[in-house]
């Protein structure tokens, strides 16, 4: 009898074994073997202010998010090109929302606080359109080569003014690199054959643009160039020289950004010209280098995307 419940006991633990292992084995695609499901990361994505340009940009990421389930994106916008208080509060509650990376559009270097601060918390810093060069914590850098863009914007307006003649720059923020390069390249471009009477600080804003435009024709009113380091101060700009009288192509207005309200002046005879970037690609690149960053793949440091001068010639191109 002994020998008989040894042998059934024997028998009933080899019957029991299988279905005790088949507990612990674990299926394929449930994320502990085979390969692992990626989860969904959230970025964030920041604007400096509403204008064209950066409505396409945000457009193309809105784009990108709705083509992408594993990818959810968060984004913020500030008031003004001068609104670094709320760039700031923007990028603290994304931290608090759990953002894995930001891809941003700065304001200023007033940022680096806060940008300090987000890349203490595990946050990937991604800069768009606009770089801090003293700080070094960002993973890239995807933007207009705004040297290049200014330079370009100089050497086509030599080739159009007089020797000699007068030529007045309304720049950006000062303190922004961005637009300070696209002054400095423009100046390269420029050459020694033109005479820069008037650079004015506009802070990239259309009424501050159009005032300092009428001082600019009242103390200079045969000024025979105006440039402009980005768009809104440069529609400002056409705004004081229809007011003025001055004929439609007297002076030979140059912009930056090639918006639509500096394409339609173009059509109409009233801009010569305007250096055009591409936001959409700014945009696109700058949302899938954070995605990358926040994977912990490598991305580029500095990724150019591209500048191109418009003119009444190539109109159909852009607009």
């Amino acid at each position: 009898m002994n020998r008989i419940r040894t042998l059934l006991l024997s028998a009933l633990a080899l019957l029991i074994a299988p279905a005790a292992t088949g507990c612990g084995i674990i299926s394929p695609g449930d994320g502990a073997s085979g390969s692992p499901t990626r989860g969904i990361i959230k970025v964030g994505f920041i604007t400096k202010f509403p204008a064209d340009f950066y409505d396409t940009m945000v457009d193309a990421v809105k784009k990108y998010d709705s083509e992408h389930n594993d990818v959810t994106v968060v984004f913020g916008q500030g008031q003004s090109g001068t609104d670094d208080a709320g760039q700031i509060a923007i990028v603290e509650n994304m931290i608090k929302q759990g953002v894995k990376a930001i891809a941003i559009t700065p304001a200023s270097t007033n940022l680096v606080g806060v940008l300090e601060q987000a890349d203490r918390a595990g946050v990937k810093i991604v800069l768009v359109d606009n770089d801090i060069r003293e700080w070094t914590r960002k993973k890239s850098v995807v933007a207009t080569d705004n040297f290049a863009g200014g330079k370009l914007a100089g050497e086509w307006l030599a080739g159009k003014l007089r020797p000699g003649a007068a030529v007045a720059i309304l720049q950006g923020r000062l303190g922004n690199a961005s637009l300070n390069a696209r002054v400095e390249g423009f100046k390269e471009g420029l050459g020694d054959g033109a005479r820069i009477v008037a650079e004015p600080a506009t802070d990239c804003d259309q009424s501050k643009g159009l005032s300092a435009t009428r001082d600019i024709l009242t103390r200079h009113p045969t000024i025979g160039a105006i440039f402009g380091a980005c768009g809104p101060p440069i529609t400002g700009a056409l705004q004081a020289v229809k007011a003025a009288k001055k004929q439609p192509g007297a002076i030979t207005v140059v912009g930056f950004d090639a918006s639509p309200d500096e394409l339609t002046a173009i059509a109409n005879g009233e801009q010569a010209a305007s250096v055009a970037q591409f936001p959409a690609k700014m945009g696109l690149q700058g949302i899938e280098a954070a995605v990358g960053a926040a994977r912990g793949e490598t991305v580029q440091d500095v990724i150019d995307t591209g500048t191109a001068i418009v003119t009444k010639d190539n109109l159909g191109q852009f607009r």
